[in-house]
């Protein structure tokens, strides 16, 4: 009978013990922040990656890890990395030479073996970050001094390229040029997973004097002669022209091969002095025939980048006012992502002033975020690096391309088990278009969101306490969200979990 009284005992005890698991509710979480956050990798002249020309393999990778491993610690959510600075490649080419910047001569593979394209994609993706393939489409050669692979253009189709001042050209009025550089974009964007192709102000070359300081024309009678002077336009219109149309060929056919590619560009930050009135300096209309303006009201672009690398206080060249000045003229509605000048932070303008220009482009209702030249400064500068890290406090999505073309995400399968870890998360999803990240967002006891930024292949994510809500989306290339699969913890007895059989 004692027995029978302390057994009553213990499942009466029971009925009021809670075991935890987590059910499938109907809410929608709060949308995660969207912004913007890049940085330029700039290989030329080894100004980013690597250190060097010549460094071992092991020492190649070890600081493209440590680059990407800065750009995760600020939460910034995209790198872009200069594959092709001077009609050659940071990545297995089959129509251009190696980098001398990576190896020390220019058409020397890096040995052992590896390309650093396919490695940089991959460790990008690990860590949740987007990589934008970096070209600079005409440029051949910066020195006349080192020898050229047998394979540089310059040897192999001597024709397209001009000499201008103590640089090599090609030479854009010639259409089997600006096809050229359209096939040697094509073949990276074909044969790596890349999301986004990005090109910066470099077009028709900036101007240089001579030695008794006379400006040097652009050496193109010939191409001039046989196409321009039968176009009907003056010369320096059909030099602008001959970019439009390698610009609007560029986007065309990106979107022909992968449509989820984004196409960005970054130009000089001022179109022409006078627009708006306040602004003067450099032409880039005039002298690098590039009608910026129009790509960008055309939409031949995904993103826009002008370079605004003036402070906010610059009379002359205001950050706000140009900022503003390039929203009115994006009539599409692309993404404007101003470049911000970290290079000169603390140097030219105080570290606080970047932190300033964040806050502005925040302030602009059209523009959504912003790219830093360069990454290496925030290794190199501890104090923009804590500037941007307390603007940055929380990660952030890549905003949307609404406009590219997608297939609808389908809702994943979520489920919650119990470990000796913790509580772990496992999520898949069978349908829909093909998943590029997962947001992953989570609440505790205090009912604040979280969010983390997962990449394509993590599926399952442990926490060592007990969240009270957990959700997952799919987000694609054109970082578009799926719908949400919700879960909260609800607390069963004993009797009904089912743990007592």
């Amino acid at each position: 009978m004692k027995n029978g009284f302390f057994l009553l005992a213990f499942f009466v005890s029971t009925l009021s013990t809670a075991a935890e698991s987590y059910q499938p509710i109907n809410l929608v979480p709060p949308l995660p922040a969207r912004e913007f956050r890049g940085a330029w990798i700039a290989t030329v002249g080894n100004l980013d990656w690597p250190s060097a020309p010549g460094l071992s393999v092991a020492q190649q990778q070890a600081e493209l890890i440590s680059l990407l491993d800065t750009a995760v610690r600020l939460k910034m959510n995209t790198v872009v990395f200069q594959v092709r600075d001077a009609c050659d490649a940071m990545y297995a080419s089959p129509m251009e030479p190696w980098s001398e910047y990576l190896t020390g001569a220019q058409g020397r593979p890096p040995e052992p073996y590896y390309d650093p394209l396919e490695f940089a994609i991959e460790e990008a993706h690990k860590r949740g970050l987007e990589l934008h393939a970096w070209f600079n489409p005409f440029r051949v050669r910066l020195s006349l001094t080192a020898p050229a692979a047998a394979n540089a253009i310059s040897r192999t189709h001597p024709d397209w390229v001009r000499q201008y001042g103590d640089e090599l050209w090609l030479d854009p009025g010639e259409p089997a040029v600006r096809e050229y550089v359209l096939r040697v974009i094509l073949d990276v964007v074909r044969r790596y997973d890349v999301d986004g192709v990005h090109f910066d102000d470099y077009f028709y070359p900036y101007p240089t004097t001579n030695s008794v300081g006379a400006k040097l024309p652009f050496p193109d009678d010939a191409t001039w002669t046989r196409y321009g002077e039968r176009s009907g336009l003056s010369r320096d219109d059909w030099r602008r022209q001959n970019i439009n149309e390698f610009i609007e060929s560029i986007y065309r056919n990106i979107k022909a091969t992968k449509p989820w590619v984004k196409f960005g560009v970054a130009p000089f930050g001022i179109w022409q002095p006078g627009y708006p009135p306040q602004i003067k300096g450099f032409n880039s209309y005039a002298a690098l025939r590039a009608d910026s303006r129009l790509w960008l009201e055309n939409g031949w672009v995904d993103y826009f980048s002008p370079q605004l690398y003036w402070s906010i206080n610059s009379p002359g060249q205001s950050f706000p006012v140009l900022l503003n000045w390039w929203e009115k003229q994006n009539v599409k509605g692309r993404n404007l992502w101003p470049g911000l000048a970290a290079y000169v932070a603390g140097k030219k303008f105080p570290v606080g002033e970047i932190a300033r220009q964040i806050q502005v482009t925040r302030a602009q209702p059209g523009a959504s975020g912003e790219i830093f030249f360069e990454l290496r400064d925030f290794q190199e500068n501890p104090a923009l690096a804590a500037a941007v890290a307390a603007e940055y406090a929380q990660p952030a999505l890549v905003p949307a391309s609404p406009w590219l073309e997608t297939s609808p995400l389908a809702r994943p399968a979520l489920a919650g088990r119990e470990g000796r870890g913790g509580w772990s998360f496992q999520w898949e999803t069978l349908s829909g278009s093909p998943v590029a990240k997962w947001v992953l967002q989570f609440c505790g006891p205090d009912n604040a969101w979280r969010t983390v930024i997962l990449p394509a292949y993590q599926t399952t994510q442990v926490f060592s306490f007990t969240p009270e809500v957990v959700a997952v989306r799919a987000m694609d290339r054109a970082g578009n969200m799926g719908p949400p699969a919700v879960v909260k913890r609800v607390e069963e007895s004993f009797w009904r979990s089912g743990k007592w059989q």
